[in-house]
């Protein structure tokens, strides 16, 4: 079927399928000579092509049964010369319009890239609430049943096939090497704020889905595939009903959404499967990213040392030369361990070989920095008892200045960072640090920016103002001017930060 795009003047094959494309979305099923040639300049075909080199095109297509050709004898012909050029009418076969379709798709694969989107779970959930609603409604609403079922299953193909482009990509994307360092780190760095993204509320728009699926199954698929069957209204075919391969097409693709939110005996839903292959994929960018900068930091590494002194192997021009390069570079020189004697020589003759003598005792130092051990008195323990007490009593102190700081300026609500005033320094100091953290965090599709301390105790979710003012902020040391954001600061255990401050809820000045 795919012939013609490995032979020789593939490119004129395949923009001679291209002109019975272009003329099948113009509803021309059939079309003559001058009809191809005037196509193939539509499709872009800009070379001059003879009769005889486009009549043997068209041989080969249909030897290929990509074409078929008929005679047209609706036609009145005046001149033997016309009868030659418009006589033979050519147009695509059931397997042209599948080479084409298929040459196309390879093509879209190949431009395309894939995505993780929200929006297409939110829509798989509208049209199942759709669709229940719809099921309750009289015999007048098949139309729309069909319509909004085929709209389902088009959202759903959406939702695998980008997530498989996706993972390929992010699969090729963590193998990627020889890239420039600096595009490379943009790009992971990126795809890692990307997937954060995605991952927020991931589940709970899987269970919203999920849950509504089980609504639509509780009135019934079997009928609502029936009256989208009605409303299909497919047209009658030769040989067997197509209604029958229709429903069971139908099923296939229900069952598809039930394996990525619903499955069946208790088997993980394949959505949740790609919130585990995005945090692993977050895990591996971001070690990635750490090699890099490790090796940006360093003048070289041990891979680039090794494959330096594997080429000063390779143009050693002697076997003498192979000794002494390794032994410079592994230090394996000769044994420093040949003077030392056993603690009462006279014990041992002589001429008694070492491999039959008493062994002796080898520093371990000696491998590293070729002296022997000297043993000393051992020093007198100190008493660290006091060390240890005031260590105690300063941590004691240093978390209930942090307690009483988190007190101070957790905020029951959203709150302008103007509202805080005059600070203790110490509180200054934390809240600056709330504010260097969530300033660091990328914002969400609203401006939202969240974070969190070190130890996950508190959390701060930080909004634009919308009207541009300043904020003043006192201090035993100085006075802080800068934005007056909205802010909303609260501990492990209350009210999520996030929930309560949105772009529609800014605190008024």
């Amino acid at each position: 079927m795919f012939r013609f795009t490995t032979v020789e003047r593939s490119d004129l094959y395949g923009a001679v399928l291209q002109a019975f494309g272009i003329a099948g979305e113009h509803l021309e099923t059939a079309l003559g000579l001058d009809a191809v040639r005037e196509r193939l300049r539509a499709v872009g075909w800009a070379a001059a092509v003879e009769d005889e080199e486009l009549h043997e095109a068209l041989r080969k297509l249909v030897q290929w049964e990509l074409v078929d050709v008929v005679h047209n004898h609706a036609e009145n012909y005046r001149t033997a010369e016309e009868y030659e050029r418009r006589n033979l009418q050519y147009s695509l076969t059931r397997r042209g319009e599948a080479a084409l379709a298929g040459v196309r798709h390879a093509l879209e694969v190949l431009a395309s890239t894939g995505a993780l989107q929200t929006a297409v779970l939110e829509a798989i959930a509208d049209r199942l609430d759709e669709l229940f609603l719809l099921s309750g409604e009289p015999a007048s609403a098949d139309r729309r049943i069909f319509s909004t079922l085929r709209e389902l299953e088009g959202h759903l193909e959406a939702l695998v096939e980008n997530t498989k482009a996706f993972n390929g990509e992010l699969q090729r994307l963590l193998r990627a090497e020889g890239a420039d360092l600096e595009v490379f780190r943009e790009v992971k760095a990126a795809t890692v704020a990307y997937l954060q993204e995605f991952l927020v509320n991931l589940d709970r728009r899987g269970q919203a889905v999920a849950a509504a699926v089980a609504r639509v199954e509780e009135r019934g698929t079997a009928v609502l595939r029936e009256r989208a069957l009605r409303g299909a209204e497919l047209p009658p075919v030769k040989g067997e009903d197509p209604a029958a391969a229709w429903l069971e097409s139908r099923r296939a693709r229900w069952a598809g959404l039930r394996a990525w939110f619903l499955p069946d005996d208790g088997v993980r839903p394949r959505i949740e499967q790609l919130h585990d292959i995005a945090r692993r994929a977050i895990v591996s960018l971001l070690q990635v990213l750490e090699r890099i900068n490790e090796s940006r930091r360093r003048s070289s590494s041990a891979v680039q040392d090794f494959r330096e002194l594997a080429r000063w192997f390779s143009a050693a021009p002697a076997e003498e030369d192979l000794h002494r390069l390794w032994s410079a570079a592994f230090g394996l020189g000769s044994a420093r361990h040949a003077h030392l004697a056993h603690p009462d020589p006279e014990l041992v003759p002589s001429s008694l070989s070492w491999a039959e003598a008493p062994p002796v005792e080898v520093s371990a130092l000696l491998r590293t920095s070729g002296r022997t051990e000297r043993f000393t008195r051992t020093a007198r323990v100190r008493d660290v008892a006091g060390v240890r007490a005031e260590r105690a009593e300063r941590a004691r102190a240093e978390r209930a200045e942090l307690a009483r700081a988190w007190r101070v300026l957790e905020t029951d609500g959203p709150v302008r960072l103007s509202s805080f005033g005059t600070l203790d320094p110490a509180v200054f100091d934390r809240l600056l640090d709330l504010l260097g953290r969530a300033l660091c965090a990328w914002p969400d599709t609203g401006g939202l920016r969240r974070a969190t301390t070190g130890d996950g105790r508190v959390e701060i979710a930080l909004l634009p103002s919308s009207d541009g003012r300043n904020a003043v902020l006192r201090t035993g040391r100085g006075v802080l001017v800068g934005p007056d954001y909205v802010v909303h600061i609260t501990s492990a255990g209350g009210t999520g930060a996030s929930t309560a401050l949105s772009p529609g809820r800014q605190e008024a000045g």
